[in-house]
């Protein structure tokens, strides 16, 4: 029990500090290694509380995907750093204000988690199977799909519709690019790409 203690201590302070470095590291590349290590300890946390599912998907999804993405889309970006501090202190107060906004919604959370025990409290039990009937995986699934299954097709469409967006802000027409047109690839019949010349005998090279 003493083991788990110090590994829960030692992942969520790492975790925590890994995530405030995301956000003050001045070089972006940094920022996007320590978001890497503040995933991997999370995924640490969902082990100790059992759920290693969880931890599987954080690590094979955020970091073998997203953050390894983020990282090879930082690197490759032409990012001026110089202009991008200067706009760092006007921003400052609407950032202070959305930090101040997250931190008071989390005291109401953690205050209703600790003042409200018939929800789920630390003296309240969570409703559920019984641990050891059904795995994580079992268990996630009933879970999402049963309860959840429009917030979670609804979060699915979330995404669609911000991949599409990403994909229309990006594709812009540039003249002196040639492009390829697949309608006109298609259209295009051999007679206009295939030119049949008979030479005569002994006239050849």
């Amino acid at each position: 029990m003493i083991l788990q203690t110090l590994a829960f201590y030692l992942f969520a302070c790492i975790a925590v500090a890994s995530g405030v470095m995301v956000i003050a590291a001045r070089n972006p590349v940094h920022s996007v290694l320590f978001l890497i290590l503040a995933f991997f300890n999370s995924a640490g946390l969902f082990v100790l509380m059992g759920a290693e599912f969880l931890a599987m998907l954080l690590v094979v999804v955020y970091v073998g995907a997203v953050a390894v993405l983020f990282l090879f889309v930082v690197m490759m970006l032409d990012i001026d750093f110089i202009r991008l501090r200067e706009g760092f202190m006007r921003y400052l107060p609407v950032g202070a204000m959305i930090g101040l906004v997250l931190l008071a919604e989390l005291a109401v959370v953690i205050g209703g988690y600790f003042m409200a025990p018939e929800f789920g409290g630390p003296d309240g039990a969570m409703p559920g199977p019984t641990v050891g009937a059904i795995t994580n995986t079992e268990a996630i699934g009933r879970l999402i799909y049963t309860d959840y299954v429009y917030i979670f097709q609804a979060a699915g469409l979330v995404l669609l519709v911000a991949m599409v967006g990403a994909i229309v802000l990006t594709a812009r027409r540039r003249t002196g690019v040639k492009r390829q047109r697949a309608a006109d690839q298609n259209a295009r019949r051999p007679e206009d790409s295939v030119e049949i010349v008979k030479i005569p005998t002994g006239s050849g090279v």
